[in-house]
């Protein structure tokens, strides 16, 4: 892993939500890189300061002015006065929810950062644990039948052994809480897994790239099914696999 990489799963390592690969590779950078072992430390310091913050004592100076209102209230009820101390208090809290909303929301990743994160985590542990396929075969009559019974879906299986594109195999992994089926090609000597699932709601959507961890990634929504290729194929490449898979 480099820098880029530490500072984009930082957030979810201080949170312990990594899996054990990503996991042990970032402890083993932070002991040997102290810029990325400062930004770690900065980041433990702003979880604990944001637990904290639930627990606090109101200023002095805000003690007092309630005080104020509440003997004033208490010596010359007046609606007005009433009133104005309601507003007051309520004003203050709904702004109170509106920062802590925010500021979890900037904290938060995005379920599709996650998910990206999480698919490849999948694809560099198979590749790690020689658990690439569970299903090797070049014919897609073999590959698509053998997901039946294991799966909810019937994932498409596409021979693109003529644009260059060679399914090699397929196998059963597990992405965004739930089982999918990874289909395995082949381009010169680098592994495309494309991972495939239903989408939410069905909805379509257009080829989307993004890089994680150094890995490239083409995510699209088609035919009620969500696909993501990752490899560490050049982007243009992958593109080409992702166009051609939807001819």
């Amino acid at each position: 892993m480099n820098c880029q990489n530490i500072r984009e799963l930082i957030d979810s390592y201080v949170d312990g939500e990594l899996d054990l690969v990503n996991h042990l590779e970032i402890e083993k950078h932070l002991a040997a890189c102290d810029a990325c072992d400062a930004a770690y430390k900065n980041r433990q310091a702003l979880s604990a300061a944001f637990d904290s913050s639930f627990n606090f004592s109101a200023p002095a100076s805000l003690r007092k002015s309630i005080q104020k209102e509440l003997r004033e209230i208490s010596s010359e009820p007046k609606p007005k006065r009433i009133w104005h101390w309601r507003w007051l208090a309520t004003a203050t809290a709904v702004a109170a929810v509106l920062l802590l909303t925010l500021f979890v929301f900037r904290l938060s990743p995005s379920s599709d950062d996650v998910l990206a994160t999480e698919i490849v985590s999948n694809h560099v542990r198979s590749l790690m644990a020689n658990h690439l396929m569970d299903v090797p075969s070049t014919d897609q009559h073999t590959v698509k039948p053998w997901f039946d019974g294991k799966l909810d879906f019937s994932p498409p299986v596409i021979d693109l052994a003529s644009q260059g594109f060679t399914l090699i195999g397929g196998r059963l992994d597990y992405a965004g809480n739930r089982p999918v089926a990874a289909l395995v090609y082949q381009r010169r000597q680098h592994y495309i897994n494309l991972f495939v699932f239903p989408s939410k709601g069905g909805s379509e959507s257009g080829e989307k790239t993004s890089v994680r961890q150094g890995y490239n990634i083409v995510q699209w929504n088609r035919g009620g099914m969500s696909f993501w290729a990752v490899s560490d194929l050049n982007a243009t490449e992958l593109q080409e696999f992702a166009s051609d898979y939807q001819k």
